[in-house]
């Protein structure tokens, strides 16, 4: 009993990640993980997508995203993209494909093996390798050891604290002159009510057999997953001193503005979100 005591206790915001990573190991395909649990975010929701339809998605979206925020060329495999919060791999395919090196980071062990099997079938698997974030706050690797970090709907899964504390490891993980592209979930009046349901959603997740039972309800997960929201200048405040050319890109209907940052508009961008596109800065 008293082994049990002295155990840190594992932060609420991953209860549901870990219990979506139990889930996925008892199932026999990555299809079945995309047909069958509902954390599976594609905005798609027919029952029989398959995982290469579902990767497809990402397909899309990494090329789009690498070519506007100025992160895509020839020079890129020769670079290494850390890729924050990589699931089981819809975007990390690509990623694979783009640069010479990714590493796909994952709160859930889970996640990652499902993760190396995707690209195993439609990336460049010899190009991965993983890692687990087993904090839910900070990356196990070298200081200015990679070239370009991404997070897309991740960070606002985390609590403020924790999606500041990622965002801060992007920036400590990336070469100077390096790039940081970061995705988060603005300020919005119907966060009223999607965070205190968000709360009770992620309670279910403490109950036994009830926790699996919600992972699977595609309605529930993208409540469960509602943890935070920050304006850009919660970001940039704490890190600015440590980015250059500094860009915040939104939806162009979006109201959103930030101090000390270019604004830049792309369709491709949820009208909810908001991206911290930047240079990581040489030290003085």
């Amino acid at each position: 009993m008293a082994h049990l005591q002295s155990m840190p206790r594992r932060p609420a915001q991953m209860i549901p990640w870990k219990v979506a990573g139990r889930v996925s190991e008892t199932l026999d395909s990555g299809d079945e993980v995309v047909q069958q649990t509902g954390w599976v975010f594609n905005n798609v929701g027919r029952r029989d997508l398959t995982l290469a339809e579902f990767v497809a998605t990402g397909d899309d979206e990494v090329p789009a995203y690498l070519e506007v925020f100025g992160l895509r060329g020839g020079h890129t495999q020769d670079q290494t993209l850390i890729e924050i919060g990589s699931g089981i791999g819809r975007m990390t395919c690509a990623f694979t494909r783009e640069f010479g090196s990714v590493i796909a980071c994952d709160l859930d062990q889970g996640f990652l093996e499902r993760c190396y099997e995707t690209v195993g079938k439609f990336g460049k698997v010899e190009r991965l390798r993983t890692l687990e974030v087993v904090d839910g706050r900070s990356l196990n690797i070298a200081a200015a050891s990679v070239d370009v970090a991404f997070s897309y709907i991740t960070l606002q899964h985390c609590t403020v604290d924790d999606a500041l504390d990622l965002a801060a490891e992007a920036v400590r993980v990336v070469r100077p002159g390096g790039r940081v592209a970061l995705n988060f979930r603005g300020p919005a009046p119907n966060d009223i009510l999607l965070i205190p349901a968000g709360k009770i959603v992620r309670a279910l997740y403490h109950v036994p057999l009830v926790g699996g039972w919600a992972t699977r309800r595609r309605a529930l997960t993208r409540l469960g997953w509602q943890v935070s929201r920050l304006h850009p200048d919660e970001v940039t405040g704490p890190l600015g001193p440590q980015l250059t050319d500094i860009q915040i890109w939104t939806n162009p209907n979006s109201r959103l503005r930030a101090h000390g940052a270019e604004m830049r508009t792309f369709e491709g961008v949820n009208p909810a979100h908001w991206w911290l596109v930047a240079r990581v800065a040489t030290p003085a």
